[in-house]
Parts: structure tokens; C-alpha cells; sequence
């Protein structure tokens, strides 16, 4: 994949910020006092491969004003060294704006996590592209790759527009577009027809498109695969063909991915991945890795498989690298790993766990 050069960022993210409180030791919400605060959000978490890796990022986002929790956040993209942009908006009253809550402990062994998001006037939401200036970012100072959620893109009706315009601002200007499509179906409620709309419009200008099988049949409307019952040949051949129709149906892009997962238990999950570029496919059966914290896996395998392209390695090594990003993540107690360098993600590959002195 081409990409524009002489950028000043190698990757842009619009994302809403919040926070996640989680109990110690992997105990459930309801049953402890000791909680651990961190700043968060999908789309951090996959530009955090970039960042800490050394590439220039940039986040789009919008803070409550005065806030602490926006200072707590503002303090961890510096320390993941990202920059950010975005307006500050007041609180209001009380009952005004905030930046979102997501309560979610670990799990452990059989018990599973349990995820409660209180986004109860969420800062996310008024997210605008008045607030900012898509020639400058795009056109003056320059971005390699824009990463678009569906998460973002179906906030409310604002975010809907300004990933959306986004997109168009970054099509103008050469800028390659990469879309997580992340259907929830609580967001699209009553609202299935207008982001289906909008949802296809970014799609079709996308370079890149990432999704499970839910994500492509809800917001795309494309055909899932067919159950492949215990026979993972039979499984990943479900999904090749799904991505199939998904080529078909959106031909501008160039790159389809998708993770392949099965958990075993809380701390063991047979992790895998599939990905199309150009025509060469690239299949990593599920192999077994052990996990601290799942929350953040699947954003770390797109964060890698961006990473890839962005150091214009060939195709396998995109795959090879998300899915070893991916793994990271799971061993950290944040949502988003933190390698140290990139012989620490190629370890991982490798399923080389010795100790480096």
C-alpha cells in the first residue's frame, strides 16, 4: 500500500476519552473496595503500538473543562506520547458533560469479565468537525493514516458526521483511511438506516477495513460465513469467503482483517487471525496465549497491522505483527500494550519467552 510522504503524523485517531476503574487482583466489581483508575479509549489503543514505537500520532478528541479526570487523561497521552487537539467544553451543571466511566473487572479462570459502561453525558458525544481544521490537519502538516471506529462513528449524530468528514478530508488529500467498523448495538438502536448510510459511505472510501463477522453483516450488510462447527479449516474458509464478498461488495480497499478467538478460560485463549492484502492471504491458526487482561486485544492486533504498513514491510509481516501486538496487549494491565521495542513483539511471534539480559 502507497502511502503519502513527508507527513508530519504517521497515524490520526478522533476518539472520546474516558476513564476505566478496575478491582485489584482480577476480583469482580461488586465484591471489592480497591479500585485502579486509567485513561481509555478503543482508538488509543491501537495508535499506542505506533506511539510508543517511535511514530508520530495525533489524537482528535474533546475535554471537559476544568475537569481533574480531563487533566488525568491529558497527563497519560503525553506519557504515551501522543499529541492531542481538540476543544475544551464546559461541564454545565452538575448533571452536564463528563467523560465516560467504564467499570470492568478481569475476570479470572471460569468467572468471566464483566463490562458496565456508564457514558451518561458523555464529552464524546458532541465531538464536531467545526471544532477542527481538516485542511490544516490534512492538507498543511500532512497524515499517513487516518483510524476510524465505528465506535466513534456511531457516538451520536455529531460523531457520525465528524468521522464522516473526516474521511472525506482525508480521501481529498491522499491520506489512506483505515475503518474498525465495531457494531454495538446499543448505539445503532433507532438509528440502523442513517448509519448504515453513513457507515457504507466510509467503507467505500476505506483502504483498509477491519471487522468480525458481526461487524460486516450489521453494518455493511454483507453475507456472515457459514458455521464451521468445531473444524477450524472449515471455520477459517467461512471466513476467507465472507471477506470475499466483502472485497467485492467495497473494491477501493485493499487490506480486510479479522481475529479469530476462542477462549478457553478467563487466562487462556486460542488467538488467531486472517488477512487479505491485495490477493495474498495471510491465515495464523489459533495458537494459545495466556492473559493478565483480554479487554484491549483486538485493538492491539489492528494497532500492529497499521504499524506494519506504516514501515512498508511486506503483507505477512502485517499479520504476524498485529497478532503478536495483540497478544501484548493481553499481558498488561492497561487496555493498550506498551512494547518496549519491536524485538519484543517479534518474541512474542516467535514464542520466545526467555529472559533478555
Amino acid at each position: 500500500m502507497k502511502l503519502k510522504t513527508n507527513c508530519k503524523y504517521s497515524l490520526v485517531v478522533p476518539t472520546s476519552m474516558g476513564v476505566r476503574i478496575t478491582p485489584l487482583n482480577g476480583q469482580p466489581v461488586h465484591a471489592s473496595d480497591t479500585f485502579k483508575m486509567q485513561a481509555t479509549s478503543a482508538e488509543t489503543n491501537v495508535a499506542s503500538v505506533s506511539s510508543y514505537l517511535g511514530l508520530p500520532v495525533k489524537v482528535l478528541t474533546t475535554f471537559v473543562k476544568g475537569s481533574p479526570v480531563a487533566q488525568f487523561i491529558k497527563s497519560n497521552l503525553k506519557a504515551r506520547h501522543m499529541e492531542y487537539e481538540g476543544p475544551e467544553v464546559d461541564q454545565g451543571d452538575p448533571w452536564g458533560y463528563r467523560h465516560q466511566f467504564n467499570i470492568a473487572d478481569s475476570g479470572y479462570g471460569t468467572r468471566g469479565p464483566r463490562v458496565h459502561n456508564d457514558r451518561a453525558g458523555e464529552i464524546g458525544r458532541t465531538l464536531n468537525v467545526k471544532d477542527f481544521d481538516l485542511e490544516r490537519i490534512f492538507g498543511q502538516e500532512g497524515v499517513q493514516i487516518v483510524h476510524l471506529s465505528g465506535l466513534i462513528g456511531a457516538l451520536s449524530e455529531e460523531s457520525s458526521k465528524f468521522c464522516l468528514e473526516l474521511a472525506r478530508a482525508a480521501k481529498k488529500h491522499g491520506t489512506r483511511i483505515s475503518f474498525d467498523l465495531n457494531y454495538r448495538a446499543s448505539f445503532w438502536k433507532g438509528r440502523e438506516k442513517e448509519l448504515r448510510e453513513t457507515f457504507t459511505e466510509i467503507a467505500s472510501a476505506s483502504d483498509v477495513l477491519i471487522g468480525n463477522e458481526e461487524d460486516f453483516q450489521l453494518c455493511l450488510g454483507i453475507k456472515g460465513p457459514e458455521a464451521g462447527g468445531k473444524d477450524i479449516e472449515a471455520e477459517i474458509d467461512g471466513f476467507k469467503q465472507m471477506i470475499g464478498r466483502v472485497k467485492e461488495a467495497f473494491p477501493n480497499a485493499s487490506v480486510f482483517a479479522t481475529t479469530l478467538r476462542e477462549v478457553v478460560n478467563v487466562n487462556e485463549h486460542l488467538w488467531g487471525a486472517i488477512t487479505l492484502a491485495g490477493d495474498h492471504w495471510e491465515v495464523i491458526k489459533p495458537r494459545s496465549i495466556h492473559i493478565l487482561d483480554r479487554i484491549g486485544g483486538g485493538d492491539g492486533f489492528v494497532g500492529g497491522l497499521l504499524y506494519g504498513i506504516l514501515k512498508d514491510w511486506e503483507p505477512q509481516k502485517w499479520a504476524q505483527f498485529g497478532w503478536a501486538t495483540g497478544a501484548l496487549a493481553t499481558t498488561f494491565e492497561t487496555d493498550y500494550g506498551q512494547p518496549a521495542d519491536e524485538d519484543m513483539v517479534w518474541s512474542i511471534w516467535h514464542g520466545n519467552a526467555r529472559v533478555k539480559r
